[in-house]
């Protein structure tokens, strides 16, 4: 299995979004950045923003799009074809709507769940042959209140929740930068929060 060597977290650009579940990738690369003491610069040539971090002595790229959620290909496949990185050696960290809140989840290919950025995503590469950090955020329980609940807010439990499931996949983040993605898999998915 590769390493690791770009770590995407998706979300919508701007202070009107920040908060939202849709963001939870955001959450994730943000915490990330801010515990290692990394600070993102803009890429205008990416539509992207990024910041080199070092993760168990890997030198290790963050990136987040600067555009919105449904274009997030355009920065994801500008980033893989400059920094010449493959697409198994990226992981994306996005909302996931079939997990509660609380939950993290890492898999590798797949289909897109409906999730907007995966979509454009595999779009602009071909094929969802990357691996995901699914952050679960819930499901309103019906279709139709989705759209509401992904660029609403969590309430106080949930984004708690889901910062510790954050904060849970911190923990296997270097055995899956290794290449032991299995036991970063099987660690994370046993761990309760």
């Amino acid at each position: 299995m590769a390493q690791l060597r770009l770590l995407v977290g998706l979300g919508n650009p701007g202070a009107d979004y920040l908060r939202t579940r849709h963001n939870a990738g955001f959450w994730f690369i943000d915490a990330l950045a801010q515990q290692l003491g990394a600070r993102f610069g803009v890429e205008s040539k990416l539509h992207a923003e990024t910041a080199k971090v070092s993760i168990g002595g890997q030198s290790v790229l963050l990136l987040k799009p600067t555009t919105f959620m449904n274009k997030s290909g355009i920065a994801v496949a500008s980033a893989l074809r400059y920094y010449k990185i493959d697409a198994d050696e990226m992981l994306v960290a996005h909302d996931e709507l079939d997990l509660p809140p609380g939950t993290a989840r890492l898999k590798f290919d797949g289909g897109h769940g409906g999730q907007n950025g995966l979509r454009d995503i595999m779009a602009h590469l071909g094929d969802g042959k990357f691996h995901r950090l699914r952050v679960g955020i819930g499901h309103p329980g019906h279709k139709d209140k989705v759209t509401g609940w992904v660029l609403g807010r969590a309430g106080a439990r949930d984004e708690e929740a889901i910062m510790a499931s954050i904060g849970l996949a911190f923990d296997v983040l270097p055995l899956a930068l290794s290449g032991d993605f299995n036991e970063a898999m099987k660690r994370l998915h046993t761990t309760k929060p």
